[in-house]
């Protein structure tokens, strides 16, 4: 494939959706034969669909049997990730015609820039691809990375954060589960809920995978659940993970008002608390940690995500060993648990209560030594900020 200058494409010209889906078959397929999990090459195909409709519009070109240079993976990111301009307002290189000609084929969302995690998956997926078809990888190339880089600090600087999911910890989980009143519904909800944070941190994907015939009691106080499958380890053998005390006991209470020999383990349910035969899907685990969210009256960005962030921001609160940590979630990557794992040690850090535990308002500060009114104005200001 020989690529030069972006082509212009008239905006009449409509881009053939099955085209696109037929056109990057064949590289969700070498995700497939690599042994990727289902929902990832899903997204991987979503990704690389989008790719073929970029380059269809900007290049005249669709995904094909040869690697494409790094000059075009430049060309993306400018076309999508907004830089901010000397009067304040922002701008990306995208053509207003080919931007409404990806959204009318309904491959892109919305018309304007995309956030720079959608960037950087695209180009990961990408450079994926290529490494499957022994490739050199176009997003490996210097001038892309300082590109990323510098797009990444200008935004930064300009108030724009990459956006994380709120993290349920401990106390939000808690806060949760108080709303599991609601009879059957609320018995399934808990059980969800703490199979899913207590089991180590599960992606919504495990959550629903999991079949009655994948969890046994141990003895009164646990049970295992065993996982398949999952998106970081393809090779189907089986490992077994433990529930204790209340998550135990939620998974327990939920077998017992849904009793079944076969089957998904979390089902739905209908009119009436009716439970039914079909599992969960992915999306609706996500509403209820939103909707129990709602009921508790908590403010945030929640998403069946949450709790996972929130385990293992929650393990490094109190403390937990990272390699037991990453034994219950198994991550792969350090550098991928780290964020959230430090985020929780550094909360009980005694390097951020150098001022010494909050006073409560009730107790009277002690009065200052003679001679030392400026220590106390300073005391006194520090004393404030720190209960803010």
């Amino acid at each position: 494939m020989k690529l030069t200058e972006p082509v212009k494409i008239p905006s009449s010209q409509l881009l053939v959706l099955a085209e696109l889906t037929d056109s990057t078959r064949a590289a969700a397929e070498a995700f497939i034969a690599a042994g990727t999990a289902t929902n990832t090459v899903r997204s991987y195909q979503s990704a690389l669909t989008y790719w073929s409709a970029w380059l269809r519009l900007r290049y005249g070109h669709v995904l094909g049997d040869a690697p494409l240079p790094a000059t075009v993976a430049v060309q993306f990111v400018l076309d999508h990730l907004a830089r901010p301009l000397a009067d304040g307002t922002w701008a990306h290189l995208l053509p207003p015609a080919i931007d409404v000609a990806l959204v009318t084929a309904r491959v892109k969302g919305g018309l304007g820039a995309l956030a720079f995690n959608t960037v950087s998956h695209r180009l990961s997926v990408l450079g994926k691809w290529h490494r499957l078809n022994g490739w050199a990888n176009p997003c490996e190339e210097p001038a892309l990375k300082t590109l990323l880089r510098d797009a990444r600090k200008a935004q930064s600087r300009q108030g724009v954060t990459v956006r994380k999911k709120t993290a349920i910890v401990l106390e939000p989980l808690q806060a949760l589960l108080a709303t599991c009143t609601d009879g059957v519904r609320g018995v399934r909800d808990r059980a969800l809920l703490l199979l899913a944070w207590s089991g180590g941190g599960r992606r919504r994907s495990e959550v629903v995978g999991l079949q009655v015939g994948d969890v046994r009691q141990l003895d009164a106080d646990t049970w295992l659940y065993a996982l398949g499958t999952t998106k970081t380890d393809t090779g189907g053998v089986h490992r077994e993970k433990p529930l204790r005390g209340p998550a135990a006991q939620a998974l327990a209470a939920w077998l017992v008002a849904a009793p079944a020999d076969s089957g998904p383990l979390f089902r739905r349910l209908y009119k009436g608390d009716k439970v039914g035969t079909t599992a969960l899907s992915a999306d609706q685990v996500a509403r209820i940690v939103q909707r129990r969210a709602q009921l508790a009256g908590l403010d945030g960005d929640w998403a069946a995500h949450s709790l996972r962030s929130g385990f293992i921001t929650e393990a490094g609160r109190q403390g937990v060993p990272l390699g037991e940590v990453m034994a219950m979630t198994e991550h792969r990557s350090v550098t991928t648990v780290m964020g959230y794992f430090q985020a929780g040690s550094l909360l009980d850090s005694r390097a951020s209560q150098l001022l010494g535990p909050t006073p409560i308002a009730s107790e009277a500060a002690p009065e200052p030594a003679a001679g030392s009114k400026g220590a106390s104005v300073f005391c006194a200001s520090a004393m404030t900020n720190a209960g803010d």
